[in-house]
Parts: structure tokens; C-alpha cells; sequence
């Protein structure tokens, strides 16, 4: 199922498994383990890698999460177990808003997610979001590479580029070790990410997605690879065919995703395209649906497009992303092209002294 809330829900690859039919995808097993933050953690931890300082599973009381956050250090982050997309997550700075922000997010990971449980993680005021996309069938593991998706807003991603550019030395392939070993160490088997966030020379666990995820296409191009066939092979009962040493960068590549949102305000903006144009040339590709007169509806993703471009170097994508964002032509309907734009060419994407809550800064500065 690729991505999506059916390519990580439990209960359907139980069902398709019942039907005796194969999930494309992981186990119930792993989609267990990593769909909770808290067993994610376990098994990162067991696996031997670094853990931000918190609590070392959920707190049920307020005296519990007092305790873990003094252990931890203020400022901290409280975060739902069961949590995804920048839900269920809020900063706490001292003792005083402690009681207050335990009880709402408590309610919020409640309705969103089904379980009140949260926990407790020291806050990382400027930290990248780093992942390297893996693999596994079962015995080996292997990871084809780093992606920096540090550019978000409301922890919802913005751009992707790979590979993570600017990394202190010896991080990528301590990122690359650390995630292909957690793959093999809990025998997992399909394509999946494990993300980090990164603290100049350290990094940190965050989770595990166990699937294919929006901004895959950015590892395929650099990689050589059909991440969509692999998951279809290692689900075939293949193995790998590879070791990590054949696995070699090409270039870099970036993506943005244009969404159906009003640029500035993110208001949704569903309805009929009347003019689309994708644009082309090499090292450009378009993943999308969308076509002139199609209908964008409000119920879903806004998500129109993903706009990919591959280029010798950082410099060479860049230069080719701009073109293409140029000559992509949305009609009917507003899109995110015009901030994404704008976005890119910030001194701090180009320099790469961005974080993941960069985007929210620079738009409030904008807009006052």
C-alpha cells in the first residue's frame, strides 16, 4: 500500500494475513513495535542506540513526570505514545506550566490516538531531523543513505533532501550503523525509515516508520534504487542481494511538496485545476495524479504533488529545483509553489543553518 494509514495499521495487515494473503509491508509484529513511540524506544535502546534523556516509558502521574523531568532537564517534551504528525507533543520550559501542559496533552493524545499515554524527553531547542532510509529480510539489514527533512512546519515536512548535507564528521555513517543495526537486531523485514534528530557531532532516536514514506523519491535518484520493487521482492520472501559496501551515493536531490493550501495562510484550497503544466527536463521528476480539470476534493491530504530534482551536487539541484518551480504551472486552485520558493532561497536553507522549527520562525517574521 505504500503510504498511508492503511500502509501502518495493524489490524489490516492482520486481516489481509487472515485472508492468507501477503501485506506489502512490515509485520504485524513491527507495525506493533514501532507504531508505539515507547516500544520503538525499547527496542532502539536495546539495540544500543543513543536515547534522549526522559522518562523510560510512559509517566502516569504528575509526580512521575515531575521526576523525569528533573532527571531529564528542563526545557522538556512531552510526547503521546501513540503519537504522529505533531500531535501530542508539547514544550514544557519550568515546573510551573509542568501540571497544566501534562493534562492537555494527556487529552489530546486521548482523542487523537486512543491512549492517554505520554512521556517524557529532554527538549532539543535546534536540532535537525535526520533519517536514513533501511531495509531488512529478516536476518540482514542494510541502509541506503541519509535525508534531511529539517525544513517542516507544525512538524509536518516541507522539503526533504538527500543526503543530509553538512554533517560533522563520521555522523553519517554513525547514523548508517546505527539504523542498519537496529533493522537486523529486531529482524525486521520490508523498507521502513528510522529518524533522528541531530545535535551537532551527536544524534538521537526519534522512531521508526515502517513503511514507504512521501519523500522516499529523494533516496531512490541518489541511490539507484526502486524502493517500491524492494518492498514487492523482500514481501516475495527474497533477500537483500545486497551488502551495505555496494551502496554508494550519486549526487543530490531535493523535493518539495506543493499542496493544495493558500501559500502564506495554509488555508486549504480544494477544487477543479484549470490549468497544469509539470515541468521536465534532466534530473526532474514529477510524482502526482493531478492534471488539468481534475478535481482536488476537501476531504483528504492536500497534497498535490512532488516536485524531485537530481543534480551532481547540492549546488547543481538546487539551481535545477528553482527552474522546475519556475515552470510548474497550478491553475484553479491555490498552491504552496510561491512559499516554497521563497523558502529555498532563505541564507539559512542555502548555508544549511536550518532546524525543524525554522519554517514557523521565518513565517512569523513575514507576517508581523
Amino acid at each position: 500500500p505504500g503510504y498511508g494509514f492503511l500502509a501502518e495499521n495493524a489490524a489490516f495487515a492482520g486481516a489481509v494475513a487472515k485472508l492468507g494473503l501477503t501485506f506489502i509491508g512490515p509485520s504485524v509484529e513491527h507495525l506493533r513495535m514501532f507504531g508505539d513511540k515507547l516500544s520503538a524506544k525499547a527496542a532502539a535502546r536495546a539495540a544500543g542506540l543513543p536515547l534522549l534523556e526522559g522518562s523510560p516509558g510512559a509517566v502516569e502521574s504528575l509526580e512521575e513526570a515531575v521526576e523525569a523531568a528533573e532527571r531529564a532537564g528542563f526545557p522538556i517534551m512531552l510526547k503521546a505514545a501513540g503519537g504522529g504528525g505533531g500531535k501530542g507533543m508539547r514544550v514544557v520550559h519550568d515546573m510551573g506550566s509542568l501540571e497544566r501542559s501534562f493534562s492537555l496533552c494527556k487529552a489530546e493524545a486521548l482523542a487523537a490516538f486512543g491512549t492517554g499515554a505520554v512521556f517524557v524527553e529532554r527538549y532539543v531547542a535546534r536540532p535537525r531531523h535526520v533519517e536514513v532510509q533501511v531495509a531488512g529480510d529478516g536476518t540482514d539489514g542494510i541502509a541506503w543513505g541519509t535525508r534531511d527533512c529539517s525544513l517542516q512546519r507544525r512538524h509536518q515536512k516541507l522539503v526533504e533532501e538527500a543526503p543530509a548535507p553538512n554533517l560533522a564528521p563520521g555522523l553519517e555513517r554513525g547514523l548508517l550503523d546505527a539504523a542498519a543495526r537496529l533493522v537486523r537486531q529486531t529482524g525486521y523485514r520490508t523498507v521502513g525509515t528510522v529518524e533522528f534528530l541531530v545535535e551537532g557531532d551527536a544524534f538521537y532516536f526519534l522512531e521508526v516508520n515502517p513503511r514507504i514514506q512521501v519523500e522516499h523519491p529523494v533516496t531512490e535518484v541518489t541511490a539507484g534504487v526502486d524502493l517500491i520493487a524492494e518492498q514487492i521482492r523482500l514481501a516475495a520472501g527474497q533477500r537483500l542481494g545486497l551488502r551495505q559496501s555496494d551502496i554508494v551515493a550519486r549526487g543530490h536531490a531535493i523535493e518539495v511538496r506543493v499542496n493544495a493550501e493558500h501559500p502564506w495562510t495554509f488555508l486549504p484550497s480544494p477544487g477543479r485545476i484549470l490549468g497544469y503544466h509539470e515541468p521536465g527536463g534532466p534530473g526532474v521528476r514529477v510524482d502526482s495524479a493531478a492534471h488539468e480539470h481534475a478535481v482536488i476534493p476537501p476531504y483528504y491530504d492536500s497534497l498535490v504533488g512532488k516536485l524531485i530534482v537530481h543534480g551532481v551536487d547540492r549546488a547543481h539541484a538546487l539551481r535545477r529545483l528553482r527552474w522546475a518551480m519556475d515552470e510548474f504551472v497550478v491553475e484553479g486552485i491555490d498552491t504552496t509553489l510561491p512559499m516554497l520558493q521563497a523558502l529555498v532561497e532563505t541564507q539559512e536553507f542555502r548555508e544549511v543553518r536550518h532546524w525543524t522549527s525554522f519554517v514557523d520562525r521565518w513565517l512569523a517574521e513575514r507576517t508581523s
